[in-house]
């Protein structure tokens, strides 16, 4: 039996997801639970596992196609399940609606052993916001009819607007799953259809004797069948909508001129010309050699280059929607201090041979975020949070220190939870896990909650100072710059070498004024140039 493995709900509130990369190709035999996908929400990188095993039969997304939430990921035929649904399609001809998927299945294994069909159900797509049902008032094809990709199948009624439903593919309607009147479901299937499988063997041989017999007939073939609209699948479409390109300008390579994410690629590049010549570009090709020798024009090459235009997804795009959410709506004001942290190098250099390992990695950072709880207890507004119309502040009892981690899908924040109540040690260990699963992009959705206050170490890519955006609903951040040797005099007037480094606050002026941030940071400042006396403030 051949079954849809449906996306399930990867986040609340996640609707779709960018297919980052297939962890195995239609034909590969899985077990349960093995890997299939890394998908990316606009939170983290998640990765799809099996929920039974089988032979993969189709992959319905390409690589950077947006994948949609209880829509079909991927199809698999199931070991050994061909003969039961055979035999209870034959027992149960007259089956209900809610049986419709199993006869449907073992139509689907048997058309397709005997020729190159396959039954695919239609899922009823999103239709308005908040709408889960919505009533079929008119059924526009039957079952048996030939649809076109984009034809019109069905009207049906929202509480809101009459919609009509299209084809997204085109093929021979197999079922209709729905009587006019009935009440469809939103991600449940509302027909099924019969599409041609990619290429087979016979349809190959058939193209060949058709080639071989009539040559003129497979050139005026070959033209792109435009018939008012281009043929393209919504990935295509939404493709070429992100580029600003008019489809029915690409040349398409496939079926009856039907365009491929390629032909828009070769498109872009200005060598659409030169991938798909026409006739008339053939017969002139000599002539204008001629001519280019006669005038004895230079052979210097002039090569043109396009703009490369790339969507803005997943973590980056949310960083873009936040960040601006955040500069419209808190009023930011920058305070900077200089901290000279000579003896707390010495003190963690100490401790590091000794407590470094592959599970922990005894940096700086453990000793700014225990240091900056012991001073939040001493200024609770700094771990506040105020609401939308700024009428109410929360004070936060946990000290949930967020750190700004520069991963390969882009800025994350990640939090260390419960400060306040971890030695420096456990907090190490906290930012060495999460480090590690920021920079490879699989940050559990739990670890990005609830933060509140962030640090950003800039310092880590050479910046000194920095005026950075604070992660709403928080009311500040801090950014570290980079730790250097600079002369400093000491107390009896001397020069010598001491370790400093520049930290830059952005605070939300709604809230905490300059002389709050001040003291705060005078007290942080106090407990990392002298450990001892952070050490004393321990409980």
């Amino acid at each position: 039996m051949i079954k849809d493995f449906i996306l399930p709900d990867i986040g609340e509130g996640v609707v779709e997801c960018e297919l980052v990369e297939w962890l195995v190709k239609e034909g590969d035999t899985v077990v349960e639970d093995q890997p299939i996908a890394d998908v990316m929400t606009d939170k983290a990188l998640v990765q799809i596992p099996a929920p039974f095993a089988g032979v993969v039969t189709k992959l319905y997304y390409a690589k950077g196609d947006i994948a949609k939430v209880h829509a079909p990921l991927y199809a698999v035929q199931i070991e050994g399940a061909v003969e039961i649904a055979g035999e209870e399609s034959a027992t149960e001809p007259a089956a209900t609606t809610a049986k419709v998927t199993e006869p449907v299945a073992a139509t689907t294994v048997n058309t397709s052993s005997s020729s190159s069909v396959s039954i695919e159900e239609f899922l009823l797509p999103d239709i308005g916001e908040g709408i889960v049902e919505c009533e079929l008032v008119e059924w526009l094809v039957s079952e048996g009819d030939w649809v076109e990709e984009d034809q019109p199948i069905a009207d049906v009624m929202t509480d809101k607007a009459l919609v009509q439903i299209p084809a997204i593919k085109a093929g021979k309607i197999a079922k209709l799953h729905y009587r006019k009147g009935q009440l469809a479901k939103v991600h449940a299937p509302l027909f099924a259809i019969e599409v041609e499988l990619a290429a087979s063997a016979p349809a190959a041989t058939n193209t060949d004797t058709v080639a071989n017999a009539a040559p003129t007939a497979q050139t005026v073939n070959a033209e792109p069948a435009r018939q008012g609209k281009a043929l393209a699948s919504p990935a295509v479409r939404r493709m070429a909508r992100s580029l600003d390109i008019d489809l029915s300008r690409v040349p398409g390579t496939g079926k009856h001129g039907r365009v491929y994410k390629e032909d828009i690629t070769r498109f872009q590049q200005g060598a659409s010309n030169v991938s798909a010549p026409s006739a008339t570009q053939v017969n002139e090709a000599p002539v204008q050699a001629m001519q280019a020798s006669q005038t004895q024009v230079p052979t210097s090459t002039v090569t043109q280059r396009a703009d490369t235009v790339e969507p803005i997804r997943g973590v980056k795009a949310v960083m873009a929607r936040m960040m601006v959410e955040s500069v419209s709506s808190i009023p930011h004001f920058t305070y900077c201090e200089e901290f000279d942290l000579t003896d707390l190098v010495a003190l963690r250099e100490s401790m590091k041979v000794k407590y470094s390992s592959d599970e922990v990695k005894l940096t700086m950072m453990p000793f700014f975020m225990k240091s900056m709880s012991l001073a939040l207890s001493q200024f609770p507004v700094m771990n506040s949070q105020v609401n939308a119309d700024c009428t109410e502040l929360t004070y936060k009892a946990r000290h949930n220190i967020g750190m700004a981690v520069d991963s390969k899908v882009g800025l994350l924040v990640p939090n260390i939870k419960d400060v306040q109540d971890k030695s420096i040690l456990e907090v190490a260990i906290e930012i060495t896990r999460l480090t590690q699963a920021a920079r490879s992009g699989r940050v559990a959705p739990a670890d990005l909650k609830d933060g509140t206050i962030s640090i950003s170490n800039i310092g880590a890519l050479g910046g000194t100072v920095a005026t950075p955006i604070i992660n709403k609903p928080e009311v500040a951040i801090v950014a570290l710059g980079k730790l250097q040797t600079l002369p400093r005099f000491n107390a009896k007037g001397e020069v010598e070498a001491r370790q400093i480094m520049q930290v830059s606050w952005s605070g939300d002026h709604r809230v905490i004024d300059g002389g709050t941030i001040a003291r705060f940071c005078n007290l942080w400042k106090q407990y990392l140039e002298q450990p001892q006396e952070m050490l004393l403030a321990m409980r």
